[in-house]
């Protein structure tokens, strides 16, 4: 049995295409994704500004540690794809940082 660990992942894209609906219900709710939505869940959090140029998801994804930082990603990328669309959001260029909370070296204050 594989271990498995906890990645943060952060999913950058473009807005692409929005139909005047999509532009209209982004703008209504962008109070709601702006700084306060920077934290990660599993279901991800979205954050843009009134701009709708760029987006950021964060997502707490769980996977195999053998899988590594690659699959993290491409589970990650999964999710906001599949968000997005059943918001009806078009965008384009989603690229990946990600981070696992189970090798990461944390430097404590003496």
């Amino acid at each position: 049995m594989s271990t498995q660990h906890t990645y943060r992942v952060i999913v950058r894209g473009r807005w692409d295409a929005l139909s005047q609906d999509s532009r209209t219900r982004l703008l209504a709710e962008v109070d709601d994704h702006g700084l306060s939505a920077l934290r990660f869940t599993e279901e991800g959090a979205l954050a843009y500004d009134r701009a709708l140029q760029h987006f950021s998801y964060r997502v707490v994804v769980r996977s195999d540690a053998e899988d590594g930082e690659e699959m993290a990603a491409a589970l990650a990328e999964d999710r906001v794809e599949g968000a997005l669309r059943a918001l009806g959001h078009g965008y384009r260029d989603l690229r990946s940082t990600v981070t696992d909370l189970d090798t990461m070296k944390i430097n404590r204050k003496r």
